[in-house]
């Protein structure tokens, strides 16, 4: 009779403030788990970095820390995956593994005016690549690393240059193997790779000056990525994606009549589509997941300023971000007359997509009454991009019927009552929010543990919210045309 297979899989999640190891059992239960704070810097408004070492550094910290709870016999794990912040991109020496650049973040804009510059057709960008022509993508970053990191160029010149997503470093720094890979999901938002082909775009590469050769070989989100080896551990890792994208597999198979909501750093709303969703919209379109038997495609609205424009606002009154979400529950329940927000944290994502717009309140008010004004702001932005998925839907395709949420923002109950009242459907909380984690765990394994949702926010009687919308969306759309 053959040896049971392994019974542990780790699932890594590499966010924009911590990165998170979570060991998980053939059941899908969490068994143990392991954080490690990454730092973010911020050399001027519209740059925001990471050092490439300290984010390597906190997965085999987050990986250890895991490991050292209960009694886990490293020789019992069947496989690991890796889920890692989209649009953060970093070059590297393809043949020493050194970092030539900081990780400049997915929030990062600096190379906002080179990209304004390029005579590129919106809709024919849009046809390719399923996005924007926005800085927050990773061809404008690399460009900038070309223009002007000396390191990155004579890397160029000599042949020694490897350049993409965060993800394709790290898979080369920790596993044994040190390959150059990229999966779709990390691929897809660096506006070089063409969602028709699942390759990069030669259209694309040439329009940014960016050669195929530097970048990772493009392989599906299942591969034999390598051997990862941390703390006495080795295993295989086998699945790589994008961490919205594993969060759509949180409760297994996505729906296609659930919208999938998290709110992290930024917010994102995200549904599934069995084929590549239409071009003509302001949303984005792209693949949460390629194996050798399907392409799960999806169609996403994104907010850049959700828990960035917490920590904008903390900034401003000079307190603690952990501070406001912690006094933010009595906050949402007592004001009920909030100012507007005109969040433009970050730029701003769809439907709009304008990443010099400022920040504002439209009326003076105190720190609770500005704190509600910025959730309110985030509820406001989803719904406008939960509008803009409704209008998207295919020929017999059904409007959704439910919103599943995730993300730490997602444990607000005032926020996650707003989001259903604004948009009159029930909106779904499980007890464990890691949706990144556990997506992984079902893609590595299939497998979950049965769980009702923990909390469940129905729609309700909302007249002065729904106005406060409507004023805000007036204002919104005045601010975008000016």
């Amino acid at each position: 009779m053959p040896d049971p297979a392994p019974p542990f899989t780790l699932a890594l999640d590499q966010g924009s403030h911590a990165s998170k190891a979570l060991v998980l059992d053939a059941a899908g239960r969490v068994s143990a788990r392991g954080e490690a704070a990454v730092r973010s810097f911020r050399p001027s408004p519209d740059r925001v970095e990471h050092d490439p070492l300290e984010i390597v550094d906190s997965l085999r910290r987050a990986i250890g820390r895991a490991l050292s709870v209960g009694d886990l016999a490293v020789s019992e794990f069947r496989s690991a995956g890796l889920a890692v912040q989209r649009s953060s991109v970093v070059c590297w020496d393809r043949l020493s593994g050194e970092p030539l650049s900081p990780v400049l973040s997915w929030q990062d804009r600096r190379n906002a005016a080179w990209l304004a510059e390029q005579d590129l057709d919106p809709a024919r960008v849009r046809a390719v690549t399923g996005l924007v022509a926005s800085p927050h993508y990773g061809a404008s970053k690399l460009r900038w690393c070309l223009d002007h990191l000396p390191e990155v160029r004579r890397a160029a010149d000599d042949g020694r240059l490897c350049c993409g997503p965060l993800a394709s470093f790290l898979l080369h720094r920790l596993l044994e193997e040190r390959p150059c890979l990229v999966d779709p999901a990390n691929a897809a938002r660096t506006l070089l790779w063409d969602l028709r082909t699942g390759d990069w775009s030669a259209e694309m590469l040439e329009a940014c000056g960016i050669e195929r050769e530097w970048l990772p070989r493009c392989v599906a989100s299942r591969h034999s990525f390598g051997t990862l080896r941390v703390d006495g551990l080795q295993t295989k890792l086998a699945v790589t994606t994008g961490d919205q994208s594993a969060a759509l597999f949180a409760g297994g198979r996505p729906d296609p009549a659930t919208l999938f909501v998290n709110i992290g750093t930024g917010a994102f709303v995200q549904r599934v589509r069995s084929e590549t969703p239409p071009a003509n919209t302001r949303l984005l379109r792209g693949v949460a997941w390629q194996d050798e038997d399907q392409r799960v495609f999806v169609l996403e609205g994104t907010v850049n300023g959700a828990g960035a424009a917490l920590e904008w606002l903390a900034e401003r009154h000079g307190v603690a971000a952990e501070a406001l979400v912690k006094d933010a529950p009595g906050w949402l329940s007592g004001n009920t007359a909030p100012p507007l927000f005109l969040n433009g944290v970050g730029g701003l994502g769809s439907p709009f997509w304008r990443a010099d717009c400022p920040s504002r309140f439209s009326a003076r008010a105190d720190l609770p009454a500005q704190a509600v004004a910025v959730l309110e702001s985030i509820a406001f932005l989803l719904q406008l991009n939960i509008e803009a998925i409704d209008r998207a839907q295919g020929p017999g395709e059904t409007a959704a019927t439910r919103i599943a949420i995730s993300g730490g923002l997602a444990g607000l109950d005032g926020l996650c009552q707003r989001l259903a009242d604004l948009s009159r459907l029930s909106v779904e909380r499980p007890a464990e929010r890691e949706a990144t984690g556990r997506g992984l765990a079902w893609l590595l394994q299939g497998a979950r543990p049965p769980t009702a949702p923990a909390a469940a926010f129905r729609p309700g009687h909302a007249g002065d919210l729904r106005a406060r919308f409507e004023r805000w969306r007036a204002l919104m759309e005045e601010a975008v045309r000016q």
